[in-house]
């Protein structure tokens, strides 16, 4: 069966499946368009491009009705609903075909898409946590696959986490938002990590109180009856923000572990979805409770896997099959056909040994291949690597993205050496657990309070890497780099040569690599710098390859 999924409003997206595999998934942010962004006509195009033949089955995503044209209202899912009885079916004539149409609830999506992409086999009980800026609940998931509400713990888990970082941040206009800004959970996840105390002052009790409030919805500007406290639009800088930032997240997820010990048998699976799936700390945290068996979190846990987790939910319905066979790399192949200056560039065939020396010389470097990852962690192949060992490395990236120098940056690492380097004896292929750094040597990688949000790469997962990191082990003895995402400030990773020829020269990176080519910036400093240096690759023309030569003795 083939099933075309869309969910076309917030982190919009396409997903198409065949016979149970996830075919593709395109994301409306992915080619550097803006962050969170709906689908959009190109995305449309881009999906039709990718399809053999017409779908037997049309799906959209449920979505809140007060942003739903009324017309549209009758053939449409809501937001919240997990029963059965919420599924929407009909049929819809599409490219001069009668197809099935389907429809379910946005929380359905974000359960099915758990539990459809993890390991657990169909007919396996389990629990569900799902917390997002709107819904924080807690799920069972019986034999049969039916959906059944425990609790409703707490409502916005996601926004009151944001919120708290708006509330110090005086360029937020709280007087006027309707809501935190969606980048604001990802900052303050940094910011936790800096916190060395977990006693709050009476002020800060005020302040958890107000957040924590039993209520639907929590407006920024109710944030005025907290004026007076010293915390109030005080700035990100400030060391007692910081402190307090970890001692809000550590409440917002005692609140949900309180009910879990309480409410919940031990030793079921837990599945984890909804935007705040992407907080490591958090994920990390439930697994060190050991109340359950094992804990799954999809990479596109937050609105990102919505169409994915509605296809599955139809899959569901039509064959009774709720697995699907998936690949993280399921977005759209790199575009080359566009236009950029290449006379800017040293242009040259390349293999991992020479990237390798490159990025040992600290050249950093924007590192491209095959299709791009689903879901906002850049995984290897829409990324920016750069040697670990520098803390100066950290600093100049974060000047590169653009972005505050509180932020970490996360490490890319062999699978075989991340029990050495990280204490991690098991894959985490996803980044969305974070790990104790065991060594003083990966300054650019860990954290201030001595983590690291850890990828780890076997020859299966991404063999390009992996061969990558195996040569930079081979010259420093460390399979480990900096990995960050390629992308401009607030837009989603770049998908094309054109962007990132322009990003390159605007934000200083030194080159990049896509599949076996190399293009390195002319008027790049450390990049001439190494073509200089007479210990390095290019330096010893003796170690260049005969095709080589020309370039690195220009």
């Amino acid at each position: 069966m083939k099933i075309l999924s869309f969910n076309p409003g917030h982190d919009g997206a396409f997903a198409y499946l065949e016979d149970g595999n996830l075919v593709v998934s395109i994301e409306a942010e992915k080619h550097s368009r803006y962050r969170y962004s709906p689908l959009s006509v190109p995305d449309v195009f881009n999906v039709l491009g990718e399809l053999k033949e017409v779908p037997d089955v049309l799906c959209r995503g449920g979505w809140s009705f007060s942003d739903t044209h009324f017309s549209e209202q009758q053939v449409l899912a809501g937001y919240h609903g997990v029963s059965n009885s919420d599924i929407i079916v009909g049929q819809k004539r599409l490219l001069g075909k009668m197809v099935e149409y389907f429809s379910s609830s946005h929380e359905r999506s974000h359960l099915l898409c758990a539990f459809g992409m993890s390991n657990l086999p169909k007919g396996t009980q389990c629990y569900a946590l799902l917390w997002e800026g709107v819904i924080g609940s807690f799920y069972e998931i019986d034999s049969e696959l039916n959906l059944s509400k425990l609790a409703d713990v707490m409502p916005e888990p996601g926004h009151r986490y944001a919120l708290l970082y708006g509330l110090a941040d005086p360029t937020f206009d709280k007087s006027v938002a309707e809501f935190s800004r969606f980048s604001d959970a990802g900052k303050l996840m940094a910011l936790a990590s800096f916190s060395k105390r977990s006693k709050p002052s009476d002020e800060e009790e005020e302040i958890i109180a107000f957040l924590m409030q039993d209520c639907l919805h929590l407006k920024p500007k109710e944030c005025e009856v907290l004026r007076h406290c010293r915390h109030y639009n005080v700035g990100l800088d400030d060391p007692e923000f910081r402190n307090f930032a970890g001692i809000v997240s550590n409440k917002i997820f005692d609140r949900f572990y309180q009910f879990a010990e309480s409410n919940m048998k031990r030793g079921m699976p837990l599945l984890i979805t909804g935007g705040c799936g992407l907080n490591c700390d958090w994920n990390t945290k439930w697994k060190e409770t050991n109340l359950f068996s094992e804990v799954f979190v999809p990479p596109v846990a937050n609105d990102s896997g919505s169409a994915i987790g509605t296809a599955i939910d139809a899959q569901f319905h039509f064959t009774g099959n709720p697995k699907i066979d998936w690949n993280v790399y399921s977005g759209l192949e790199f575009i080359f056909n566009d236009a950029f200056d290449a006379s800017l560039f040293d242009e040259y065939e390349t293999n991992y040994a020479i990237i390798a020396d490159m990025l040992d010389s600290n050249l950093i470097i924007g590192w491209v291949n095959g299709k791009y990852e689903i879901g906002p962690r850049a995984l290897g192949n829409r990324s920016i690597l750069a040697s670990p060992f520098q803390d100066s490395t950290r600093v100049r990236l974060n000047e590169i993205k653009q972005r505050e120098q509180f932020r970490p940056v996360a490490p890319v690492c062999l699978e075989e050496d991340a029990v050495r380097w990280f204490g991690c004896n098991h894959p985490s292929p996803f980044m969305l657990y974070t790990q104790l750094v065991s060594t003083d040597a990966l300054s650019a990688v860990t954290h201030v309070n001595g983590t690291a949000r850890i990828q780890t790469v076997s020859p299966v997962t991404n063999g390009h890497l992996y061969e990558l990191l195996v040569a930079f082990k081979a010259r420093t003895g460390y399979g480990v780099l900096c990995n960050t995402s390629l992308n401009f400030k607030g837009r989603g990773f770049i998908n094309n040569i054109a962007d990132l020829s322009a990003y390159t020269i605007e934000h200083n990176l030194d080159g990049f690599a896509i599949e076996g080519r190399s293009y390195m910036l002319k008027s790049s400093t450390n990049y001439q710098a190494y073509l200089r240096m007479p210990n390095t690759i290019a330096g010893s023309t003796k170690k260049v390859p005969e095709t080589l030569q020309n370039q690195f003795s220009k």
